[in-house]
This record gives structure tokens, C-alpha cells and sequence, in this order.
């Protein structure tokens, strides 16, 4: 219904409970007393068929021996003090012979021998005339040795005993249903409640979680395994958030203060253009000036907006068969003038075999383009960098090796990360934006694999680029 409030997991836990043990009370007790019932109608059962066997047992072999019909109908029931048994002897044309004394008075015998006339042998159900249960059966025995002469047993067995036993384990079970319907409930909040606490303990650590407090963790221990678990996996969550909250946080600063220096830059050239009058020239520097940082402030923009649409889930290759080979000959050849002019010489390695892969072109060109504008930057005149491609356990290996300045080993691993500089000053001429390296890990995470980097200082440093060749032929 919309509005009702949901059943609270502890709510849940204790029903479940409550139901389950109900239900195996329930079950318990139902086949306790079906087993229990069962023995006694056995038990019953095979005594009536034990006192008829013994009673042909006579007819049969001692006609004439009428003391022992009388010790087995009259003597034996009477010694009796608990489940008497009450029986009729009867001959062939229904003529009393031996009666149990007492039984008139029990049952009524005309409805006993209706009841059992049809039913040989048959057990079956009967109610006292003082309202005491029975069991009454009827039989015929052969009297001595003649196969025509036969007698009538009627016998009937009191089970009110048992009866009464039946009625007070029914009395104990519907006691013992009613008081666990109490016990269970409560011993199940109890065990719900105690098993819920520590995701209550959980929630109170994550509420107390916000952007401004991401030190929060869960302590643990004591836990059960799965919560355990739980908890590790929180944690582990946590850890990532406050990296990536400190990461937004130094990338916004960053963008803030790269977009400021440019935005500065030309207001101020503006401003002291505008200060008085300017002859045409210096007004066409003021121009120059202002278009450089327009163009820088241009190349910005157009870094992150290229970052942002690389990590959009949307963003789809255009994937093509690239001899790789050939694009490293191509960004070899675009820069060949700039390393020439400082100084440094560009070779592209070439291997004995084409290596060709499935590959955004333009992307790639991109990304190798940024390691070797890089590498043309940080290496000294007389220098030497060095392309080279290679296919290797289902993979495309992209290198850009360098023996320039090298990059200190506590830097390397924020090397691609964006707007890092290894060199602290943010001056134009310290190393362009500081995205380069983080554009080419996009690039190559686009294509499914990863970047490597590895550096000494004043030897030099070596890009490895891992792409998956998903498609060659």
C-alpha cells in the first residue's frame, strides 16, 4: 500500500524465526503423537490376536477342558486392574457358553454383534454404555476335531487408558505450542537483534560519512565473516571515494589556477594596453600576446573537454587496422624538424614483421604524439629518443624511449595524473598543462590497456604502452 511503512529487518528476522520454530514444534509433536498412537492401536491389536489364538488354541485341542475357557474368559480379565478385555463364547446357533462377568454391564452386546457380524477378525471402534472406549472384535474357532462344529468369540479390549494418555499428551502439546508462541517471538527478537547490531553499527558509520569526512572507517573486528566481508569491502569503497574526492579537489584547484593565468595574463595586457594611448605596433604586440594566451587557454579547454568525453561511458572508437609501424613513422617525420632544430635525433625502430592491430588512428596519433613532444622537452641537445612497436603475447607494444633528464622515483607514480608537474613551477615554460600524460592513459584505457612508465634521473625515461590486439590480420 503506498505510504505503509516496510517491516523493519529485526521484524523480519523474528517472524522467520517465530514461524520456523513454530513449525518445527508443530511437526514434532503431531509425529510424536502419530508414532505414539500407532503403538498403542498395535499393542492393542496384537493382544486381542494373541487372546483369540489362545482361545482356539483350546476349542481346537481341549473341547472338553472347560476349566481353561473359564480361566481365559472369566479369571484372567477379572485379575485384571488396568485395560480389561471382556469376552463372549458363543456356539454355533448363538447360544451363550461363557461370558466375561461384568460385560453386559459395559457394553451393549446386540451392537457389538451387529457391528462385528460382517468383519471377521476386524478391529474396530465402540463406545462403553458408561462412555468408556473399546476396541471389539468377533472370530469363529473350530471346536475339537469335526471341521463343521464352530464357535463365536466376541472379545472387546478397554483402551479408556490409553484413550486418557492420548488426551493428556494433546493437553501437554497445545501447552507446550501456546508457550513457545510467547518464547519463540521473544528469544527470536533477542537473536535478530543481537545479529543485526553490527549493521546497525555499519549504517552509524556511514551516516556519519560526508564529503568533508571520508577518514571514517569500520572497525571489523569481531564481526561475523560475511559482515566481515561487508565491512572490508566498505572500507575498501571508502578508501577509493577519499582518493578520488582529493583527486577532484587538486584537479578543480588546478584547473582554477591553469585557467587563471592565461584569463590573468590577458586582462593585464589589456588593462596597461588601455592605460593610454599606444602606438600601432604596441598595440599589435598587446594582439600577439593576447592570442598566444588565447590559444594556450584554447589548447586547455580543449584537453579537458577531450579528458571528460574519454571517461564518459558513451564514448565509442573507431577502430581500424593500423600498421603501427607506419604511424610512428609518421609522428617521426612531424616532429623530425622540432628534434632537429634542438638538437635531438628521432628514430622509429622498425621490426621484421608489420605489426598491425585494430586502433582508433587519430586517438593513437594523439597519444604518442604527447610521449614524444614530452620526450623531445625533457631531453638535452645530442640527445636521442626512440620509437619503436612490437607484438607480443596477444599484445601491441608502443614504446617511447628517451635519454634525457629522467624523472625522479617519487614522482613516477603520479606521472599521469593531471596536471601533474615534476617540475613544481607553474610557469608556461615548466611543461605545457601537465595533461599530456594523462590524456595518453586515457587513451590507451579507451583501447583496453594500460601505460608503463620507468625513469632514472639523468639517464632517461621509457613509456611502454600495452594495447590488447583485440582484430589484426
Amino acid at each position: 500500500m503506498p505510504g505503509r511503512r516496510p517491516k523493519t529487518l529485526a521484524f523480519r528476522l523474528t517472524a522467520a524465526y517465530s514461524l520456523a520454530g513454530l513449525l518445527l514444534v508443530l511437526l514434532g509433536a503431531a509425529s510424536l503423537y502419530f508414532v505414539l498412537r500407532t503403538e498403542l492401536d498395535k499393542s492393542t491389536a496384537l493382544f486381542l490376536s494373541d487372546k483369540l489364538h489362545v482361545l482356539r488354541t483350546i476349542l481346537s485341542d481341549r473341547p472338553n477342558d472347560r476349566s481353561a475357557l473359564e480361566e481365559e474368559i472369566e479369571l484372567e480379565s477379572a485379575a485384571r486392574r488396568y485395560q480389561q478385555f471382556y469376552i463372549r463364547l458363543l456356539d454355533s446357533h448363538g447360544q451363550l457358553i461363557l461370558i466375561t462377568p461384568g460385560m453386559e454391564e459395559q457394553l451393549d452386546v446386540d451392537e457389538m454383534a451387529r457391528r462385528t457380524r460382517n468383519r471377521p477378525e476386524r478391529l474396530l471402534p465402540m463406545t462403553g454404555m458408561r462412555g468408556r472406549a473399546f476396541r471389539v472384535a468377533a472370530a469363529t474357532a473350530r471346536v475339537g476335531t469335526s471341521p463343521g462344529t464352530t464357535d463365536m468369540i466376541q472379545i472387546a479390549i478397554d483402551i479408556s487408558q490409553e484413550e486418557a494418555l492420548l488426551r493428556r499428551y494433546r493437553m501437554w502439546f497445545w501447552a507446550i505450542l501456546l508457550a513457545s508462541s510467547v518464547l519463540f517471538p521473544l528469544v527470536g527478537y533477542l537473536i535478530a537483534r543481537h545479529g543485526i547490531r553490527p549493521v546497525e553499527e555499519i549504517a552509524a558509520t556511514a551516516r556519519r560519512i560526508t564529503s568533508t569526512n571520508l577518514r571514517e572507517r569500520i572497525k571489523a573486528e569481531g564481526y561475523p565473516s560475511e559482515l566481515g566481508s561487508l565491512a572490508g569491502t566498505f572500507n575498501e569503497m571508502l578508501e577509493r571515494l577519499e582518493e578520488s574526492f582529493e583527486r577532484v579537489s587538486r584537479f578543480t584547484a588546478d584547473i582554477a589556477h591553469d585557467l587563471r593565468t592565461p584569463v590573468n595574463n590577458i586582462r593585464g595586457e589589456a588593462e596597461v594596453a588601455l592605460a593610454r594611448a599606444r602606438s600601432v605596433e604596441e598595440y599589435r604586440e598587446v594582439l600577439e600576446s593576447s592570442l598566444e594566451e588565447s590559444v594556450r587557454l584554447s589548447e586547455l579547454i580543449g584537453d579537458l573537454l577531450f579528458l571528460a568525453r574519454a571517461e564518459s561511458p558513451l564514448t565509442c572508437l573507431q577502430r581500424q587496422n593500423v600498421d603501427v609501424g607506419q604511424l610512428l613513422a609518421a609522428v617521426r617525420e612531424y616532429y623530425e624538424a622540432a628534434a632537429s632544430d634542438s638538437g635531438i635525433s628521432l628514430v622509429a625502430a622498425r621490426s621484421r614483421e608489420p605489426v598491425i592491430a585494430e586502433l582508433d588512428r587519430s586517438l593513437m596519433l594523439r597519444a604518442v604524439s604527447n610521449l614524444l613532444s614530452n620526450a623531445i622537452a625533457h631531453t638535452p641537445s645530442g640527445g636521442r629518443v626512440t620509437l619503436a612497436a612490437a607484438a607480443s603475447e596477444g599484445q601491441i607494444l608502443i614504446e617511447v624511449a628517451d635519454n634525457g633528464a629522467g624523472i625522479p622515483a617519487e614522482a613516477l607514480p603520479r606521472v599521469f595524473d593531471r596536471f601533474f608537474r615534476v617540475d613544481p613551477s607553474r610557469s608556461a615554460g615548466s611543461g605545457g598543462t601537465g595533461l599530456g600524460l594523462a590524456i595518453v592513459q586515457s587513451i590507451v584505457s579507451l583501447h583496453g590497456g594500460r601505460a608503463e612508465i620507468s625513469s632514472q634521473l639523468g639517464r632517461g625515461t621509457h613509456v611502454t604502452l600495452r594495447i590488447p590486439s583485440l582484430g589484426t590480420e
